[in-house]
C-alpha cells in the first residue's frame, strides 16, 4: 500500500492496490454496527434528559442524531468513529477525504437510501461484490471506503 493517495485517476486501482480494499466489507460491517450502538446511546440520554419527552418521537431523533453525528465525523476526519476504529475512511472519487459538504450529502443519501429495505440490500450485496466495495450511495457519488493509508492520520 502507497503512504500517498497520488493516483492520477482518482481512487487506488482494487487490482493494483488492492490493500487499499483488503477486509473493508467485514469492517464497514463492524464499523456500522459501533456507530448504530452510539447513535442509539446519544439518542437514548437525550430522551431521558428531556423527561423522556423526545423519545416519543424515537424515528426523529434517531434520524436526526444519525444524520448530525455522520455528518460532522464524516466531514471532520472523513471517517464516523466506528469507522476510525476500524482503520478506514471514506475517499471521493478524486481520491480526497469528504469535505463537510460531501459528508452531508453522503450521509442524506445513506440515510435515504437506508429507508428502502430493497434499496439497502442492493447496497449490502454492492459492497460484498463490487470491486471496490462501495454501497448504493458510494457508486452514486463516486466515493469509496478504504483502509486508511499510513501518514494520514
Amino acid at each position: 500500500m502507497t503512504d500517498a493517495m497520488t493516483h492520477p485517476a482518482g481512487l487506488p486501482d482494487p487490482d493494483y492496490d488492492h490493500a487499499f480494499y483488503d477486509g473493508v466489507p467485514a469492517k464497514r460491517l463492524f464499523a456500522w454496527m459501533i456507530d448504530v450502538i452510539v447513535i442509539a446511546l446519544v439518542s437514548l440520554v437525550l430522551g431521558l434528559m428531556t423527561l423522556t419527552v423526545l423519545l416519543w418521537v424515537w424515528p426523529i431523533l434517531y434520524l436526526t442524531v444519525s444524520f448530525l453525528y455522520r455528518s460532522a465525523t464524516i466531514g471532520t476526519g472523513s471517517a464516523t468513529l466506528g469507522m476510525r476504529l476500524m482503520n478506514i475512511e471514506l475517499r471521493n472519487g478524486l481520491g480526497q477525504r469528504l469535505s463537510p459538504g460531501e459528508a452531508m450529502i453522503h450521509t442524506g443519501l445513506y440515510l435515504f437510501l437506508s429507508a428502502s429495505l430493497i434499496l439497502q440490500l442492493i447496497s449490502i450485496v454492492l459492497i460484498a461484490a463490487s470491486r471496490r466495495h462501495q454501497g448504493l450511495h458510494d457508486h452514486i457519488l463516486g466515493s469509496a471506503a478504504i483502509n486508511s493509508p499510513r501518514g494520514q492520520r
